[in-house]
């Protein structure tokens, strides 16, 4: 009995380290403030580009966000952690754009990062 309380003690510990990455992101600054990240996809003619996927990688966690894109191109990520780096990029149908990083020295409380597919 007293092995399966601690296996079953073990599971939960794993399950709740693994559940934790962003939701906990703004406990562990310490009441520090978040950061927004914004911005729009746009194609090679410079039309805004709908219902891409943008992702977000904070480069601490490796955890991945993702929005789809509004009918005007736009995203939006809130409550960003302002002392880490992150990766954002588009794919829509097999176009691409380049990666860009917003980076925890960047001190704005909302960063806008335009993305054009490739």
């Amino acid at each position: 009995m007293k092995r399966l309380l601690a296996v079953a003690a073990l599971a939960l510990a794993c399950v709740a380290a693994f559940a934790v990455p962003e939701t906990t992101e703004m406990m562990q600054r310490g009441g520090q403030e978040s950061r927004t990240l914004v911005g729009h996809v746009y194609d090679r003619q410079e039309s805004p580009v709908a219902k891409a996927i943008v992702y977000l990688k904070n480069t601490k966690t490796l955890v991945i966000k993702t929005y789809i894109t509004d009918t005007d191109g736009s995203y939006r990520f809130p409550a960003l952690a302002t002392n880490v780096d992150y990766e954002v990029y588009a794919e829509k149908q097999g176009a691409r754009s380049d990666t860009k990083t917003l980076s925890g020295f960047d001190s704005r409380k909302q960063a806008n990062i335009t993305l054009k597919l490739k």
